[in-house]
Parts: C-alpha cells; sequence; structure tokens
C-alpha cells in the first residue's frame, strides 16, 4: 500500500502568495493606491515645478557670525542656513545640487569691512538665483546705511561651479514611491488579513496541514511581488518621460527596490497591528489614517522636511517614511550603494523591530 508523500509547506505558501497576487490584481483600491495616484502626483508635480522648497545654503565654518550680513540672511525665511556640514562635504553636496550655494562671509581689516563670498552651483541655478536676488537685497541694505561711504562697506564675490541638474522630479519621484509602498502595506495588510479572519477562512486553513508562517509568508510574497513590480514601473516612468536620474543606471534601480522591499516589510508590520486591533473592516481606514497621514504630509513626500520649523522637523526626522525617502533619494540621485545609507537603514531596522514586537501581541487568528 502507498503511503501519502509528505506534505510541503513550501508549496503550499507559494500556492497562497500566488491565489493572494491574483486577487491583488483584481482589486481597483490596490491598483489606485499602488500606482494611480504615485504617478497622478509625479506627473502633476513634475509639471509645475518645486514649490514649497526652499534654498538650502551652506555656511562656512569661518564664517562671521556677528555680521549684519549673517544675521539679515539667518532671518530670510526662504533660506535654509545649514552650518553642521565640513567644507569637504559642503563641496561634494554644492556639486551634487543637494545644497544649492555655500556662503562665506568675512570680516576685513580695511574696506570694505564685509566681503561676501558666495559659490553657487550649476546643479541647481534657479535656486541659486533667488539665493543671488536675496543678497543683492542684503548688500544695499547694507550699504545704504552708511551713505557716501567710500568703497562700500560690503561687497560680494560669486563663483559657480558645475555640477548635475537637481530637477523637481528628482525630489518628488522618490517622495511618491515610498507614499505608495506605505499605502500598500498598511492598507493592503490590514484589509487582507481582517477579511481573511472574519470570514473564517485562516480558521479553515488550521484544518489543513498549511502552517501559520505560510499564511503569513504567502500573503508577504504576493504583496512584496505586486509592490516591487510598482515600484519598477513607477521609476521606469519617471526616468524615461521626465529624465528622473538614476546615476548607476541598473543598480541604482537594484538598490532602490531592495530599500522598496525592506519598508514594505516595516510598513506590512502597521497592517499586522491593525488587523489585530480592529474590530470590523470599517475600523481599518481611520486606524490606517492615523499611521499613514502624518508621515504622507511630513515625511518629505511633497516637500523637503527642511521647510518645516524646528520643532515639526523633529518629528518628521523620527517617521520611517522619512529615512526611507532620504535613503532612495540618496541612491538615486547621488548614485550611494546601500552601505552608504547605514544611518537611514539602522533607523529602519528599530521600526522593523518596534512594529513586529507590537504585531506578535496584536495579531489575532481567530
Amino acid at each position: 500500500m502507498n503511503q501519502n508523500p509528505k506534505y510541503s509547506n513550501t508549496k503550499a505558501t507559494l500556492a497562497i502568495a500566488k491565489a493572494s497576487f491574483r486577487s491583488i490584481l483584481r482589486s481597483p483600491s490596490a491598483v489606485v493606491f499602488t500606482l494611480a495616484f504615485p504617478l497622478i502626483f509625479i506627473i502633476v508635480f513634475a509639471n509645475i515645478g518645486g514649490g514649497g522648497v526652499k534654498v538650502d545654503v551652506g555656511l562656512a565654518k569661518t564664517s562671521d557670525t556677528l555680521s549684519p550680513v549673517y544675521q539679515a540672511l539667518k532671518n530670510i525665511k526662504v533660506v535654509h542656513l545649514i552650518q553642521d556640514q565640513t567644507a569637504e562635504d559642503m563641496k561634494g553636496n554644492l556639486a551634487k545640487g543637494i545644497i544649492d550655494a555655500v556662503v562665506d562671509i568675512h570680516k576685513n581689516n580695511a574696506q570694505p569691512i564685509y566681503t561676501i563670498n558666495v559659490q553657487y552651483t550649476k546643479a541647481s541655478a534657479e535656486k541659486g538665483n533667488i539665493l543671488r536676488s536675496v543678497l543683492s537685497n542684503i548688500y544695499y541694505n547694507i550699504n545704504s546705511r552708511t551713505l557716501g561711504a567710500t568703497p562700500p562697506v560690503a561687497e560680494i564675490k560669486e563663483t559657480t561651479v558645475s555640477g548635475r541638474e537637481y530637477k523637481y522630479i528628482d525630489f518628488i519621484l522618490p517622495g511618491q514611491l515610498g507614499f505608495s509602498i506605505l499605502s500598500s502595506g498598511v492598507f493592503g495588510t490590514a484589509f487582507v488579513f481582517l477579511s481573511l479572519r472574519l470570514t473564517l477562512v485562516i480558521k479553515r486553513f488550521f484544518a489543513t496541514p498549511v502552517k501559520r508562517s505560510s499564511i503569513v509568508l504567502g500573503e508577504a510574497l504576493a504583496r512584496i511581488t505586486f509592490s516591487l513590480l510598482g515600484a519598477l514601473f513607477i521609476i521606469l516612468v519617471g526616468h524615461y518621460l521626465f529624465g528622473f536620474t538614476l546615476i548607476h543606471g541598473v543598480i541604482t534601480v537594484l538598490n532602490m527596490l531592495v530599500l522598496s522591499t525592506l519598508g514594505l516589510i516595516i510598513f506590512m508590520g502597521f497592517g499586522f497591528i491593525i488587523s489585530g486591533i480592529a474590530k470590523n473592516e470599517s475600523t481599518v481606514p481611520p486606524l490606517s489614517n492615523i499611521i499613514t497621514m502624518p508621515q504622507f504630509l511630513l515625511s518629505g513626500t511633497f516637500f523637503s522636511v527642511t521647510a518645516f520649523p524646528k520643532w515639526l522637523q523633529a518629528i518628521s526626522n523620527v517617521l520611517p517614511l522619512t529615512h526611507l525617502n532620504n535613503a532612495m533619494r540618496k541612491v538615486a540621485f547621488e548614485g550611494a550603494g546601500l552601505g552608504d545609507v547605514t544611518h537611514q537603514l539602522l533607523i529602519l531596522l528599530v521600526w522593523f523591530v518596534i512594529t513586529y514586537a507590537v504585531a506578535v501581541k496584536t495579531f489575532k487568528w481567530e
């Protein structure tokens, strides 16, 4: 008499993943949140430019911070002064277009009393022109206080370095990709597992040899596959239609997909928590929005975090989507490898531990 072959949970996992993937493809909400919304935002913001992004200005360590030039500059709301970088870092970031200019304010022993040395970059010519206008206004105001002074109290010396053009699509696309991953991970996971629990599908699984881990892995594989295909589509559309920068081509795309996978796994943890807390499907959206909306608005999705007040920046820098977006932008525009974004990866790892520690305690199978 022949014995039944040993049951394969690997095959069960793949079968669940296949069925779940088909289910995702048939879900209008999954397609809308993963593909449609991000693409609409990319198209709109890529064409209207970068309203809301401040002029990032590096202030040299040797600058005279007691001078009226500095006092006037720090009170200009459109200017975001960066003072915590070394000269070498500023030079590199200026060439990459990460900062828009570097200012060095010198006090002289003779006339003119102050010399404002400014380095602009071709990578950010538009915002360089904004700063040029701001400095011209400061220059005029300072010199007009001492009418008749010859030579003037302050002078401006300008140089321009060549650099890679930083287009607004280079800022907006990683943010929209992060939004897509966040929505898919939180909403998709929460709705799916709550539905499986309420319809007793998971309970029926328990009557089979399928392990609990196979159920979770099957659903996770389906969602990761769908989200990565969506991410690849968004990246390619951004690159070929709007000129999104991919420094190292295929290598950059692969690094972005790795980051997308890590982000999705973390956000799925939030989805597991919500599916365990929610009593019915009507409670999923408000609970999910509590997690997604602050990140959607504060994590640099549409506007640079530097445009926020300091107290709001502190909150932004805690959110996992902020660090995912920052890592994406470093990889895409700066050509950084995964080893160059270890700070962001460590924070994402902390969030992974936190979310799944909570998920284990809140997730319900029945």
